[in-house]
């Protein structure tokens, strides 16, 4: 990593020590990226964002390692942007905090152009009974547009022939205030 070239050994292993604190192990794949998220903060700024997390969230040590040792660039995120996500994810969606430490990706996707439009688009589905199968909504958040679009827009264009149309909107901050059905 380039940028880390231009800081000090001291801080280098000041920022593994603190990585390793963090609950990542220097073998993992994610070692790298939480290196790179917390090399330019300082202590305090690292432990402000640990606490953050921990009351946004509602997470325990435990869990905010679990999380960050899976997403590390949540040490990256502001505090409006996870405050955001966590009202959302915990207050409207109603996930358990632990679920969410323990998908923390779902942290990393965009509230207005991603989570929110799937949200409304599979509650829609749900609540006009046309699922069949009652996905979790970390599969629902993770899939790409495309596998998105395919499992659960696609096959109700006969029901709901106006979905596909309000999900678009609702993807470019359009939200219309109710999927309609004609």
């Amino acid at each position: 990593m380039p940028s880390l070239l231009s800081i000090s050994t001291e801080r280098i292993q000041t920022a593994v020590a603190c990585v390793e604190g963090l609950g990542v192990p220097r073998g993992s794949p994610m070692f790298r990226h939480a290196l790179q998220a917390v090399a330019f903060l300082s202590q305090e700024k690292i432990t402000a964002k640990v606490e953050h997390l921990k009351k946004a969230f509602r997470w325990s040590d435990a869990e905010v390692g679990i999380a960050v040792s899976k997403a590390p660039t949540l040490l990256t995120r502001t505090k409006e942007s996870l405050q955001r996500r966590s009202e959302f994810l915990i207050y409207e969606v109603w996930l358990e905090p632990a679920y969410i430490a323990y998908r923390p990706a779902m942290l990393t996707y965009s509230l207005e152009g991603r989570l929110r439009p799937r949200y409304y688009a599979v509650k829609f589905l749900k609540e006009n009974g046309l699922l069949k199968r009652d996905s979790s909504y970390y599969t629902v958040f993770k899939e790409s547009e495309k596998a998105f679009k395919k499992m659960f827009i696609h096959p109700h264009k006969e029901a709901a022939p106006h979905l596909e149309k309000d999900y678009d909107a609702a993807c470019k901050g359009e939200v219309p205030t109710n999927f309609r059905f004609t």
